[in-house]
This record gives C-alpha cells, structure tokens and sequence, in this order.
C-alpha cells in the first residue's frame, strides 16, 4: 500500500519548508509520537534518513554529519524522556556553532502538567543546548497555520544566524493514521540577509511604510528621498514616522476609506521600517511583499506577506538599491497625491468632535513644536490631517497603554524648555495619568488638550467590534460615567490648582472663540489645560462621514461582501474580477 503525507498541517509546513531550504538529512529515533513527522519524510525521496535507537547517539551522530557535510542535520524522536537524551549532544552543537535542528515530537501542550502518560514539559532548556526554540501549535485554522509557517521559519533561519547552532521545534501530534495527502502546502519561505550578502533584485511597485520610528537625520531623510526617486516609489507614514522627506505620503485618509478600492494604489513589495505603528488602516495600502529592514533582524511579520529580512540598518538597505543612473520619477508619488487630494476636496462638515478640532488646528500647531497623541481615537484623527513640517510628533504606541501619555509627555517636556510641547489625549487616559501635572518639574511650554466624552468613546464608534452591543457597551466595555461624568469643574480646579491655564469648550462656536490661547507661541506664561467637551455619538458620526467620502463599484461590492460574508467573499470578488 503507498503512503504519502500526514494530513497533520504542522507537519507538513515543516517538510515545506525544510525542503525549500535544502535540508535533507534527517537521524531519526523510534516512537509513536514522531511517526507522521518520520513516516511522511521516509516515502519522500527528498530526504536522507538514517535510523538511531539511541537518542544521545542521535544527537552525536548529527553533530559529526553536520560538521563533516557542512549541512544543517534534522534530529527526530518521540515523547517522554527521549528529548533529554538530546542534551549532552546539543551542548557540543551549541559550543561548536553546530546547525543541528531538534524536532522533539508531543502530544498536545495542554496535556503538560496533567499527569498524562509520556508527556513532560520541554518550555525550559539549559541555556547552552539551544540558541532558539520554538512551540508549534497543532493547526486548526488560519491564524495556527500562519503562526507555524512563521515559527518554522525563525527555527530555520536561527540555525545559520550569528555563526550558527543548535535549534528545537517542540512538534504536537494528533496521532493521525491518514497519509494520503499528495502535495506540500504553499508556505513563505523567509530568507535572512546581511550587508555580506547578495542582495535579491528589487522589481515592480515600490512604497515603503513606516511605522513608529526615531527621528531621521538629514542625510537619512536625502537617503531615502533618492532611493524613492531611483524607484519610483513613495513612503507611508503616519505621525509617528517622523519621516519628513519629499516623496513622504500621509495616506491615512484615502486608506480609511470604506467604499473605495485602493488595490491601483498597492505597491507589489512594501519595504517595512520602524516598530509598530498606530495607523490601523495601513492594511488598505501594504503590497504582495513585504521587505524588513531592521538592525534587529528579526522576522516582524506585521501583515502577514514577510518574505524577507534584512539584517542592516536602513540607510545602507536604500544606499544598496539606488541606482542613481536611473533618471528620477514620482509617478507614483503624484498618483497618490491626485487620490488625497480628490478625497481631500469632498471633505464633509462634519460634528464637534476630535475630528473636527485636528481639522481646525492641525495646521496651525506652531512652528517647531512637538506633539504626543493619545492612542487610538486621537491618533487616528489627527493622522487624516497634516501637521506644519517642521512639527515633530510621537504617540505611545509601543506598548500601545493609555496609562503614561502625560508623563511621556511631560519627560519630552523637560529636554527644551523653550519649545512648546503638545499632547492631545481622551479623558480616561487623562485621569490615568493626571498625576504628571502635579510634578514640580511640570514647565510652562505645555499645551495639554483632554478630549472629554466621558468614557473610552473608541468602544462605541460605529465600525468598533463592540459596536452590536449598543448602549450596553456604556456600563462596563467603554467604562462610561467615571471621573465627574464629564464634569465641567473637576479638571478646571485640579489645572488651576496646579498652575494651569484652563480653557473649555463644548461647540464649535466656543472652540474657535479660545483656541487662541491654546495655541500661544509664549512659553513664558501659564502652561494650559483645554477640556473639549465632545460626545461618543458625534465622535462616532463623524468618523463614519470621514471614512465614507469616496465610492466606487469595487470598493462598494468589497464591503458589502465582507459585511455579509467576510474575508473570503472579497478574495472571491477579486479573482472574478481579474484584481
């Protein structure tokens, strides 16, 4: 009777991808939990198994193959106490930078720590057997496969990184007896490069999108300006990019659009920089490919397209493919503008909410100044407007909390004192944080904005996950009716109290009557507190007539589909229509 695969989709991408990456030689140990792992390489020709009952041998045995070929070795066994037996030969991988690959089969991780027989806990290891180890999970659905495609990949690489070494896969089984699956799944192969290497050729549409980032020098931001105009490429920011240059895009207000198509947009490879980013929309405009470029080297795969990494620091990433014999071009650059600005144009009157005050005064922050934004609602409403070039901006979205916004705002504070510093924050981040403005340190160049709609209004926006719980979200998801209830007095007296200049306003009428005092070059007088009072319902509503400016047939058609159907249906219309 012929065998062919396992139908264990863990497996399977392991083979993949091990395949992809020319492993071949595979010391394999006797068990049951190891069997479709071993039963699925031996009817494959591929692989060059060789048997050994002995797992401590196992491991010397790939020591030497591995040394003597020059080839990463595959190390196979079962449950139990088999994997220990890899110890004392993955410390003599481990000190001579040996790529020798552990994959020690298991049941289930769950059964850890239930008694259950042949089951042990492998979380832990000496710190000189392995230089990486990873947990693969049985797969179930989308998000199992890609996490196994990903981890698989990071284990592969690591083999070779740094000099090379030991590496573990902790393989969960079914125990299934199915193997008559006839074809490898398509997996991402993730390669790894370093300034050493030859770099793949850069072809087709090119942006680059930057997430949270540090400053960039001038010779950074001329770096990245040539590389665009080589390529005729663009780069998408936010205001956390920091990136200031000619072919810079701010696209988050034709890449909220629900109704349009943006795919004429896409680039086919998206060059990905900078750490994570606020901007949830960035989704709308990220292309087939994704490139890292990051001195970490690690496989960030944010939008789930990575397919390569590379181990350098931008600068020298964008030197290495700018031709400068290539005569300059911003098609693109202008293709993107002609999409904003036709948005831009239709802009609507919208209601007195965070929206509307980044529509009024975004441009107006003065010169040279800085300024922080609350997460999500601030951020995303001040991204759809832009900020005088000389602004620097910044929002806490690292660990991406409400808890410290103030006080990053105040540390900024302290290191000129003579430049304004802005923050832009909603009224529950505000009392998280209200203490900073007690600090004795607490300067007269801040400009502090609360934006109080008396809840976490984020969770009653219209598109919001928790939107179908209606005015049941009030009482404990959005946490409505704390700190005073929007009270018109409590962060008056705590601002005067402190120092503070206090201003307020609950309309438009009154917000442009005192945004003057807001926006005060003078850091000699009072700092200020300004307490718009806006509710979630406009918020919400003005959101919704932000991201519903444009429409075409495709991107109505798009979204319909996904409101009844999901993820699929789009996939669906796309093919049909040759997308």
């Amino acid at each position: 009777m012929s065998k062919f695969y396992t139908d264990e989709k863990n497996v399977l991408i392991i083979i993949a991808i091990l395949k992809a990456n020319g492993i071949r030689k595979v010391i394999a140990s006797p068990g049951t939990t190891n069997m479709t792992l071993i039963g699925s390489m031996q009817h494959d020709p591929y692989f060059q198994v060789y048997s050994s009952v002995d797992e401590r041998s196992a491991a010397y045995i790939a020591c030497g193959l591995a040394h003597e070929s020059g080839e990463p070795v595959v190390i196979s066994c079962t449950g139990a106490t088999a994997s220990r037996n890899y110890l004392p030969g993955l410390t003599e991988a481990y000190y001579r930078k040996l790529p020798v690959l552990a994959i020690t089969s298991t049941q289930a991780i769950s059964n850890v720590d239930h008694h259950v027989p042949q089951v042990i806990d492998r979380s832990s290891k000496p710190n000189d057997t392995v230089r990486f180890s990873v947990a693969i999970p049985i797969i179930k659905d989308a998000d199992d496969f890609w996490e196994c495609e990903v981890k698989v990949n990071q284990a592969i690489l690591e083999l070779k990184r740094g000099g090379g070494g030991p590496v573990h896969i902790n393989l969960p089984t079914r125990y299934s007896r199915s193997y008559e699956t006839k074809e490898l799944p398509k997996c991402r192969v993730m390669d790894r490069f370093t300034t050493i290497d030859k770099l793949p050729e850069l072809k087709g549409k090119v942006a680059v999108f930057v997430g949270a980032h540090r400053r960039f020098t001038l010779e950074e931001t001329e770096t990245l300006d040539r590389f665009c105009s080589a390529n005729n490429a663009v780069v998408f920011c936010d205001h956390t990019s920091s990136f200031k240059g000619r072919y810079r895009v701010l696209y988050s207000l034709a890449a909220s659009q629900d109704l349009i198509d943006l795919n004429a947009e896409k680039p086919d490879v998206t060059i990905h920089i900078g750490e994570v980013t606020g901007d949830y929309t960035s989704i709308a405009i990220i292309g087939k490919e994704v490139w890292r470029v990051s001195e970490d080297g690690e496989l960030r795969d944010t939008f789930r397209k990575l397919r390569y990494v590379f181990e350098m620091n931008e600068k020298t990433f964008f030197e290495r493919y700018t031709d400068q014999s290539k005569a300059p071009s911003d098609q693109y650059l202008k293709q993107c503008q002609v999409r904003l600005d036709q948005i831009r144009q239709e802009f609507p009157e919208i209601p007195f909410s965070n929206i509307w005050v980044a529509g009024c005064i975004a441009h107006k922050i003065p010169e040279g100044s800085v300024i922080h934004f609350g997460i999500l609602n601030s951020l995303r409403s001040w991204n759809f407007f832009e900020l005088p070039t000389s602004v620097t901006s910044m929002s806490n979205v690292g660990g991406f909390g409400i808890d410290g916004g103030l006080s990053s705002l105040l540390g900024a504070s302290l290191a000129n004192p003579d430049k304004l510093f802005f923050g832009i924050i909603g009224d529950l981040a505000f009392f998280y944080d209200m203490n900073a403005l007690g600090n004795r340190h607490a300067g007269n160049n801040l400009r502090i904005m609360v934006v109080n709609n008396g809840k976490g209004t984020e969770f009653r926006q219209y598109n919001h996950v928790a939107a179908h719980f209606g005015e049941q979200a009030e009482e404990f998801i959005a946490a409505s009716g704390h700190y005073g209830n929007k009270s018109p007095t409590l962060i008056k007296h705590y601002s005067q109290d402190l120092g503070f200049k206090y201003i307020s306003a609950s309309t438009k009428e009154e917000f442009e009557s005192v945004c003057g005092d807001f926006l005060t070059k003078d850091c000699r007088d009072k700092p200020v507190v300004f307490e718009i009072f806006t509710n979630s319902e406009e918020e919400s509503r003005a959101l919704e007539m932000v991201r519903n400016i444009k429409r075409d047939h495709m991107g109505v058609a798009k979204s319909v589909a996904k409101r009844l159907l999901g993820d699929k249906s789009v996939k669906a219309i796309k093919k049909a229509l040759g997308k």
